[in-house]
């Protein structure tokens, strides 16, 4: 795994830090997905920030996101309260009253990265938009915050303009 900047190197380490102080142990997984994902948000146009989770019993669970905008070369920061089904719901409800995408959730999956409690869960996100399919990743120790990373990587690839293959393209 090698790091293009100096930018990126501080940030994995700064993720690896905050690993650690909530897992037991890390393991190979886990650090393979702390480097390979320093910045989902990378050059695109969204950026998790934090998130604040409430499920009460009997009542629909609540999420207040903050999420960072791209606002020319700089973020401005948009925070949004959602409720839904489900606390990933009213994540995702959240997240999409700050883009206003219009993308339709195709997909939705969680996987452990490693074993135990504490084991960071791995999770994928399709969205599709008139007949554009996209996938987003995210992992965190908490399942919500990795849904929320999921979410925002599948909006940037949404808002990234359609590359044409080199072979289609006119001479």
């Amino acid at each position: 795994i090698t790091f293009d900047t100096d930018e990126e190197l501080n940030l994995a380490f700064s993720r690896f830090k905050a690993l650690a102080d909530v897992k037991h142990e890390i393991f190979d997984e886990d650090l393979h997905v702390v480097a390979t994902n320093t910045d989902l948000a990378s050059g695109g146009a969204y950026a998790f920030d934090a998130i604040q989770v409430q499920c009460v019993t009997g009542q629909a669970p609540t999420t207040t996101i903050s999420v960072k905008v791209r606002d020319g070369e700089a973020f401005k920061t948009i925070e949004q309260t959602g409720t839904g089904s489900g606390p990933v719901d009213a994540t995702f409800k959240a997240i999409e009253s700050i883009a206003e995408s219009g993308a339709h959730l195709e997909l939705y999956s969680v996987n452990a990265i490693t074993q135990g409690t504490d084991s960071q869960g791995e999770v994928t996100v399709r969205l599709s938009k008139n007949g554009r399919v996209v996938n987003g990743c995210g992992a965190d120790v908490d399942i919500i915050t990795a849904s929320a990373m999921a979410y925002i990587d599948a909006l940037n690839h949404l808002a990234m303009d359609v590359k044409t293959h080199p072979q289609k393209r006119g001479i």
